[in-house]
């Protein structure tokens, strides 16, 4: 027997974001890099028979980070959460909540806030990610904005 198998079952505090699970092509656009376009892949997976889930995504310009995201509940305050590592080392934590066809997700370090509010369409077939990042306190500006089209 496999240690921890028993565990190894879906988890229905995040039935909500079965609508992320599957393959997407992503284009981006970032403010600080106006002009360009950036493309990438992402597959969101359920992992460990459902108890997690997981996003790879990758990128094929250099200026945006490949990156995995680990999204889990925590049942007794009724919150979810975002564990993410990318390329460069970057490891945070984003505050996440989930409803109908809305997902955001934040972080809140004084040094550098960061949000993003995603929105399903189209059946699930599309999704949009607005995001914005406020440096040192300063007004929230622009940050890197998604479209993931469902493969």
């Amino acid at each position: 027997m496999t240690i921890g198998s028993r565990a190894r079952k879906p988890n229905p505090a995040l039935a909500p974001f079965s609508v992320l699970v599957g393959r997407w092509t992503i284009t981006a656009v970032h403010p600080l890099v106006p002009g360009k376009t950036f493309h990438g892949r992402a597959v969101f997976e359920w992992i460990e028979g459902g108890a997690f889930l997981i996003e790879r995504s990758e990128v094929d310009e250099p200026e945006v980070p490949s990156g995995l995201a680990i999204y889990g509940s925590d049942d007794a305050e009724g919150t979810f959460f975002m564990s993410y590592f990318d390329e460069r080392g970057v490891s945070r934590r984003y505050v996440v909540t989930m409803g109908g066809t809305v997902m955001t997700w934040r972080r809140d370090d004084p040094k550098f806030r960061q949000r993003m509010t995603f929105t399903v369409e189209n059946g699930g077939r599309r999704i949009v990610g607005k995001g914005e990042m406020s440096r040192e306190g300063r007004p929230w500006e622009g940050d890197l904005e998604l479209i993931f089209e469902r493969v």
